[in-house]
């Protein structure tokens, strides 16, 4: 089995190093508040003090962690990893941060490291499970070698080239978004109209709208609104001058919410509207 080196112990990359623990894979791990490794350890883990303490003696680094941001501050800021990397390492970006962003990453690590691009639709039940979508994208032979690593964390789909699994990830994410913000819109108009939200769910998922609905109304899914306005705004960074006024709309309800650390289904709570009198007829 391989050893891994996983940088980022949040609530994604524990289940990931779980999985990968009870695989059989050797993983040491690092996060920035090195608390959050204890569970991983106690699994089985190795808990290391810097990024590149942790993948000094890795097969393969995987990194999942908030933002590009923090990305790079793991791989290239104080006891970075990039550093440490020795050639033939393959470093499997796992994060949301978007095509641009992972285009400069590769062009500053160490030569000989081969970088794959494979962030994930799923929760970290799902990744618990070994029932991820793995969105891979990089040279072929690269993917190749990692292929066994990710195939223990769910399904495998192969996006093409450096940047593509990234890519597609953002396409997910905006259809995402939108649509559970669709949903908030509608049960907003249920409250509006006297429809009870029990009702207007059963009848939307039925309709185009029944996966929003799924999971906005999940209880197994953890996706801060904080990062869906992350990937919201990466998208839009995307588009550029491109109209996009329903996800333009979602990102401006995404940043207004009052909860940020909250999962995205949160987003059906905004703006109820009060109901005065339900049988008026509507002009």
């Amino acid at each position: 089995m391989e050893a891994i080196a996983l940088l980022g112990a949040g609530t994604m990359g524990s289940a990931l190093g779980r999985r990968l623990l009870a695989t059989g894979h050797r993983l040491t791990v690092w996060n920035r508040t090195l608390g959050r490794t204890r569970p991983l350890v106690e699994a089985g883990a190795r808990a290391a003090a810097n990024p590149a303490e942790a993948v000094r003696d890795a097969d393969v680094v995987i990194t999942m962690l908030t933002d590009a941001t923090a990305v790079r501050e793991s791989l290239f800021g104080a006891d970075a990893a990039a550093r440490a990397l020795r050639p033939g390492t393959h470093l499997v970006e796992m994060s949301t941060i978007g095509p641009y962003a992972l285009r400069e990453l590769a062009g500053q690590l160490p030569p000989g490291v081969r970088l794959v691009d494979a962030p994930v639709a799923g929760s970290a039940a799902a990744a618990e499970a070994g029932r991820l979508v793995v969105l891979a994208g990089g040279a072929e032979a690269a993917v190749d070698r990692v292929a066994p690593v990710l195939a223990a964390l769910g399904t495998v789909r192969r996006c093409g080239g450096p940047g593509r699994g990234a890519a597609l990830k953002l396409v997910l994410n905006t259809a995402l978004v939108t649509a559970v913000a669709s949903v908030a819109d509608a049960l907003a108009v249920a409250d509006a109209v006297g429809v009870d939200r029990r009702t207007a769910c059963e009848a939307l998922a039925g309709g185009p709208l029944g996966g929003a609905v799924a999971r906005a109304t999940t209880t197994e899914a953890a996706f801060a609104v904080a990062l869906a306005a992350k990937d919201a705004r990466l998208a839009l960074d995307a588009l550029g001058d491109v109209p996009a006024p329903v996800l333009r709309a979602a990102a401006s309800v995404l940043a207004a919410a009052p909860r940020p650390d909250a999962d995205l289904a949160t987003l059906i709570d905004v703006h109820p509207v009060a109901v005065t009198n339900p049988d008026k007829e509507q002009p």
